[in-house]
């Protein structure tokens, strides 16, 4: 790795929906800048950075790609995200690792949902943020229209920092606005003089002194405006507007001039970590400092084996050195050192603050590790989005049953927004992503990479099972055929478990006549109370009680689904010398459970999620009438920047599973949501009817 400067290091990630050019535009700069020789294309598979089977057979990027390129003595590392809201997981590890994003805007699309919600995310992460228009050279540009409604979402910070020379097929690269040329080119679609001032301004507001000598009427240099305009970006003030075409290189060229005159390096930007005692302090970019780095992405190459994406924000990391990671209990040793270009690699000894490299076959590295040297600090975890969609997976054939866990494991490790568990209740293996189509590119990457076929279902709704009443009842079990038997009875009551008790204050002998003893199961709600007088029941049955009633719930008593929020008080029961055992009580127990549940009203409960969904403001009433026709209840709504609405909402899992599709065609594609589990409430009688109808035919066929 050439050796640069941290303060000439501009670390940059491409951010923007889909299609809008963004890997074109990376790889029409690797060209220009003598990285490659031809612009890759994405159409025809050649790109440098869409390199995975799945990105070339689909022609969009999946995940991030990291490339470099050196411009006016600036070293530019380019992190180039996927434009789907499918793989925001990419964009918001991408994000952690720079100080500039980019949003790249389909200059005939305009701004989509994801345009949207990258600029949103740079912005909370205090980003200096650049906003690139591509396609200048596409038919249909409203080009007045675009840029009103760019200075409208985006605020009155955005600005032109160059303005395009024609539009459409007479698109023929840019002109600045910050230093003008004497003589305008014509074509230009709208006022540089106006555009001038507003930049000036803009700049200006950044800087006191700047503010003063503008107010007097003095011209400011060339220097002052370039240092001007780098201090209000960093800001977040100025939010510059470029204009470029990726398929002829229009603009490409000022694009890398701008990115090296104007993106912030490492040292422009405060970085705050945490010590071990959760101080609160600020990191030094200085190469001689403590080593305090960070994993931001981890891929699985199928060639190079497992590469953990490393930002260096302090010290240096060296090859062959040992480091302490936040994901391993003992020091890990560093082996190779990769320069990413893309596809390729390149090793390299050590990395600075700034750098971005990637580690080789480092199994106890996982996204968001801190990797640290002569320091306590410990940078904050990334946070990524809840994977909500789910379908259950299962092997296709035999010969993938002894592959298919190593093989979504690898998923899982790479992508952070992708998770893999074994419903104890269902049975079901259910991976869960951030939409179909997102399972669905895991589904080809088990295949290409990994050669593991697998069937998919819609998976089935953990539903549990609870009573409403109060009841108690007995069960002898009496089990004789030649030599010794089987002999226990219990007595058992069953009350409903409110959630809101403290264990210590309610369960007492004032509360539970006799109570000897309790154990409380917290993720259930369930009580087991021991009540027994006189020894009717030997101590050492009555662990198998409580075991047989255990077991009795996991099965369930109305539909087979786990019971929960209820009480069990053991307060009589009768042995055998001979014939009694833990067997014996574990079964009457069993039996008992479900004799007396059966009596206590048992109803079914159903998983209630919490939902955000964000939508234009003029599609509000189709979502909030559909959401009615789901059992959905509006908690409320807020506004959002750029026109769209909040809405706050409540709905039952088994109707929102694959909300994902509906919300994208009642909003015509420009929606989005998330959802988190809330609680569990009663199932309406009339759609548990249909459940326990269900399970009793599913139980009839397995029999």
């Amino acid at each position: 790795m050439a050796k640069h400067a941290v303060s000439d290091i501009r670390n940059v990630a491409l951010v923007g929906h889909g299609a809008s050019g963004k890997t074109s535009l990376a790889d029409y700069v690797l060209y220009k800048e003598g990285v490659a020789k031809r612009a890759g294309s994405v159409e025809d598979g050649t790109s440098l950075l869409d390199v995975d089977e799945e990105e070339k057979h689909h022609k969009h990027t999946l995940t991030a790609h990291v490339c470099h390129f050196v411009h006016d003595g600036k070293r530019i590392n380019l992190v180039d995200t996927p434009g789907y809201p499918d793989f925001i997981g990419q964009v918001i590890g991408a994000l952690r690792a720079v100080e500039t994003a980019v949003v790249v805007i389909n200059a005939a699309a305009g701004i989509e949902v994801n345009t949207h919600r990258t600029f949103q995310l740079a912005g909370e992460r205090g980003l200096a943020r650049i906003v690139l228009v591509d396609k200048v050279d596409q038919e249909n540009i409203e080009f007045e229209r675009l840029l009103g409604y760019l200075q409208e979402t985006f605020g009155q910070g955005c600005v032109p920092l160059n303005l395009p020379i024609g539009i459409g097929p007479a698109f023929d690269g840019v002109v600045s606005t910050l230093t003008v040329p004497s003589k305008l080119p014509s074509g230009v679609p709208t006022s540089v003089a106006d555009a001038n001032s507003a930049l000036l301004d803009a700049i200006a507001e950044s800087d006191e002194q700047l503010m003063m000598k503008y107010l007097e009427g003095e011209e400011l240099s060339a220097e002052e405006l370039r240092a001007g305009a780098c201090k209000a970006i960093a800001a977040g003030t100025l939010i510059p507007i470029l204009f470029a075409s990726a398929k002829t290189g229009g603009g490409v060229e000022e694009f890398a001039q701008a990115l090296a005159d104007y993106a912030p390096p490492p040292t422009a930007v405060t970085r705050t970590a945490s010590t071990d005692s959760g101080e609160e302090t600020t990191i030094d970019p200085d190469p001689s400092g403590p080593l305090v780095a960070q994993v931001f992405k981890t891929r699985i190459d199928p060639f190079v084996a497992k590469m953990s994406y490393v930002r260096v924000y302090s010290g240096t990391l060296k090859k062959d050195s040992q480091v302490e990671s936040t994901g391993s209990d003992k020091p890990v040793k560093i082996g190779q050192l990769l320069d990413v270009q893309g596809g390729e690699q390149e090793q390299v000894d050590e990395a600075g603050p700034g750098d971005i490299v990637a580690l080789v076959k480092m199994e106890e590295l996982h996204t968001g590790n801190t990797l640290r040297s002569g320091t306590d600090l410990t940078l904050s975890t990334i946070d990524f989005p809840t994977p909500m969609v789910g379908l259950a997976v299962e092997p296709k054939s035999r010969a993938d049953q002894t592959k298919i866990s190593g093989a979504l494991q690898k998923v899982v490790e790479e992508d952070p927004t992708f998770t893999v568990y074994r419903d104890p209740q269902t049975k079901e293996m259910v991976m869960q992503g951030m939409s179909e189509l997102h399972l669905k590119i895991v589904q080809e990457k088990l295949a290409d990479r990994d050669h593991v076929e697998v069937v998919t279902h819609q998976p089935k709704v953990p539903y549990r099972e609870t009573v409403n009443a109060n009841g108690e009842g007995s069960y002898r079990h009496k089990k004789q055929s030649g030599g010794s038997g089987q002999f226990a009875e219990v007595h058992l009551r069953l009350f409903p478990l409110p959630h809101d008790i403290h264990p210590e204050e309610y369960f007492t002998r004032d509360n539970f006549e006799g109570l000897r003893e309790y154990h409380y199961d917290s993720d259930l709600n369930f009580a087991f109370l021991d009540c027994v007088s006189g020894g009717s029941v030997p101590n050492q049955f009555i662990p198998a009680v409580e075991k047989g009633v255990r077991e009795r719930m996991e099965r369930g008593v109305l539909a087979g689904y786990q019971v929960q929020d209820v009480a069990v008080a053991l307060f009589f029961g009768k042995d055998h010398p001979v014939d009694s055992n833990e067997t014996a009580f574990k079964m009457a127990a069993s039996i008992c459970f479900r004799d007396v549940a059966q009596s206590c009203k048992p109803t079914l409960l159903e998983p209630v999620v919490d939902m955000l969904i964000t939508v234009p403001a003029d599609h509000i009433g189709d979502v909030t009438s559909d959401l009615n026709t789901r059992r959905g209840r509006m908690e409320g709504m807020d506004e959002a920047p750029g026109g769209f609405t909040i809405v706050r909402a409540k709905a039952p899992l088994a109707e929102v599973m694959t909300y994902n599709r509906s919300l994208s065609s009642l909003s015509g594609g420009t929606g989005s949501f998330t959802m988190e589990f809330s609680h569990y409430d009663m199932v309406p009688p009339n759609e548990q009817q249909k459940i326990v109808a269900a399970a009793k035919q599913e139980a009839e066929e397995d029999h």
